[in-house]
């Protein structure tokens, strides 16, 4: 787990106007070169290279620019309408966090300031007309840039905000976080137990938000610092609210000082990210799974997709005995695998109770999640089983389909075949209305 000042970086670097203000800082750079080199720059020099066309060239780009930045940011964000609408709205950060459609975006606008800049140079006579060359020469190379960003914005284009991109996106955030916990389940320390004494300090919430980062190195420098150590309550993900407890300490004595620094080292927001929240991208993409479900959008083939995506990224699940521990004094409670799998397949199988493809396909996904890794699944997968049978008896479904999901359910792989036979022939009572 990386530090609190890191992880504001990391959020920063997100952001298109850090990559607007690298070419504001170009287009000074060009500016202050030019005045610095027009000295040992001959002035028939600028004859020669067309350097004079210099003025005509940034009123180009400046105009130019400022039209595509405009119509750009207008696709980008009908981009990211539809893909609220069609998807979910958790799923846009996203596609706003896109680093290709930030690029080219920064680099049409950087673009145009870069023209503006060079323009009032020009006309304030900052610098003589060797020193053209050198802005001249800066023009070109930024001319190159909005090529290239222009040729990559017309392939990025036709898939951009689509389902399937946005689906994509979502398994790839939820697979790296999944990946990223399980290498590291504990965030460097140590695993919690029943390791909490009784006499203890209980250091809670002062603000209501999702728990976004947890600085794990201020957290252990202070732990060595009090001579204690901590048990972690709230993970990345968790909400809470005023009073809520965030972690304990061991020392029953810790002043307010003490206790505001280890409050300051949770990172509070409005809303749940993707990078240290592993179940978050499972429930997003389960939601994209229930609004396709919906009777308005009735399309069972994308949560049939995002069922597959589900194991897809379940079954990269493992446990590693041999975790590094770099934080020796903080005690962390580990990923739930029962919360995992609720998040995944609970609203999926409340949504599309009365669809039998869909609930052949979820048994066939707990399935083989449950078969893949009997230890870690098995009850989880087992539980959700039952209760999406559950639900689908109470539709009902067809005394035919729901002997197909008897025979796909995780429970029915363990059956002797001559069980599983007598459930294929006696489905259960008959249902209201059948015959």
């Amino acid at each position: 787990m990386i530090s609190r000042y890191a992880w504001y970086l990391r959020e920063a670097l997100k952001k298109v106007w850090l990559r607007v203000i690298g070419y504001a800082i170009l287009a000074f750079l060009a500016a202050v070169l030019a005045r610095v080199l027009s000295p040992y720059l001959p002035e028939a020099l600028a004859f020669q290279t067309g350097s004079e066309a210099v003025s005509q060239l940034l009123g180009i780009l400046t105009s130019s620019m400022l039209a595509v930045t405009t119509f750009s940011l207008s696709i980008a964000v009908s981009a990211f309408t539809a893909a609220a609408g069609t998807a979910t709205p958790r799923a846009t950060v996203l596609l706003q966090q896109d680093r290709t459609t930030q690029n080219v975006l920064a680099t049409f606008l950087g673009a145009f300031l870069f023209g503006l800049i060079g323009l009032v140079a020009l006309h304030a006579r900052f610098y003589s007309s060797s020193g053209k060359v050198v802005v001249f020469l800066f023009t070109i190379v930024v001319i190159a840039l909005v090529v290239l960003a222009l040729i990559r914005w017309i392939g990025h284009l036709m898939k951009f905000g689509r389902m399937g991109d946005t689906l994509d996106r979502v398994e790839r955030a939820a697979s790296g976080a999944l990946l990223g916990r399980l290498e590291n389940p504990f965030l460097g320390g140590r695993r919690l137990r029943d390791e909490i004494p009784a006499r203890r300090t209980v250091i809670a919430a002062k603000a209501t938000g999702y728990i976004q980062h947890v600085d794990m190195r201020a957290l252990q420098d202070c732990a060595e610092s009090f001579k204690t150590e901590l048990f972690l309550h709230r993970l990345p993900g968790s909400f809470v609210a005023p009073e809520t407890p965030l972690l304990s300490a061991a020392s029953p004595a810790l002043d307010d000082d003490q206790i505001a620094l280890l409050r300051k080292a949770f990172s509070t927001g409005t809303q749940r990210t993707f990078e240290d929240d592993p179940r978050f991208g499972l429930i997003v993409l389960t939601e994209i799974a229930s609004r396709a479900l919906s009777p308005g959008v009735n399309d069972p083939g994308t949560a049939i997709d995002i069922l597959g995506r589900h194991v897809r990224i379940l079954s990269q699940w493992h446990e590693r005995a041999d975790a590094e521990v770099r934080f020796d004094r903080i005690f962390v409670p580990p990923l739930d695998v029962q919360d995992a799998i609720e998040d995944a397949f609970r609203p999926i199988a409340r949504d599309g109770a009365a669809l039998a493809e869909v609930q052949i396909r979820l048994q066939k996904a707990l399935t083989a999640l449950r078969n893949s890794l009997p230890d870690i699944f098995g009850p989880a997968c087992v539980a959700i089983s039952r209760e999406a049978l559950d639900r689908a008896k109470a539709v009902p479904l067809l005394p035919a389909e729901m002997a197909r999901l008897r025979d796909a359910a995780p429970v029915a792989q363990d059956a002797p075949s001559a069980t599983r036979a007598q459930a294929k022939a006696d489905p259960g009572p008959p249902q209201a209305g059948a015959a």
